[in-house]
């Protein structure tokens, strides 16, 4: 599933899709069906893509795409986000399997199920994350043959006070000539 490009924005409810950016903030377009298009400051507004979220686990924390295929795979048993807290904490013990159930509060669980109900009939949940082309992986080799910068030895000794440039004369002024 293809998630770049889509955000969770504070304080809003929903996801947005990132259309650009200008000197106020970024231009997000809502995914629900009004399409409302608004622009986030950049200084005030927190946005968070859904390819780095992460639901906190017992041992390493999960990747929401992860979550969100085991949705998928779910089929039609994804219950609605104002379900009852017991069949959500049932049904996320299937889909997330060693999530930490102190630190994943029910809210969570609820606002990842409704993001699961606005991702599920958008197109670009059914096709495949963009890989990394070619020229950027060649790019990443590059950097990473760069040879380090030299480290200084450490008998080198720091410039001493002689070695700076002389002070000029003071000069004293003539009055009254």
């Amino acid at each position: 599933m293809n998630l770049r490009g889509i955000v969770a924005v504070s304080g809003r409810p929903g996801l947005f899709k990132l259309v650009g950016q200008n000197k106020a903030g970024y231009v997000l377009e809502s995914l629900d069906a009004q399409k409302v298009k608004i622009i986030a400051n950049m200084t005030s507004t927190k946005l968070a893509s859904l390819e780095d979220i992460t639901v906190y686990g017992e041992d390493d924390d999960l990747k929401l795409i992860d979550v969100l295929a085991n949705m998928v795979a779910a089929k039609g048993n994804v219950p609605d986000a104002k379900a009852e807290p017991a069949v959500l904490k049932t049904f996320f013990k299937e889909v997330a399997p060693g999530h930490d159930e102190e630190k994943v509060y029910t809210s969570d669980m609820k606002k990842i199920v409704s993001w699961f109900h606005i991702l599920k009939d958008l197109p670009l949940f059914t096709e495949e994350a963009p890989a990394l082309s070619e020229e950027h992986e060649a790019l990443k080799a590059e950097v990473d043959k760069k040879p380090k910068a030299a480290v200084k030895p450490s008998n080198a000794k720091a410039p001493s006070k002689t070695a700076q440039p002389a002070k000029k004369a003071a000069m004293t002024s003539k009055k009254g000539v």
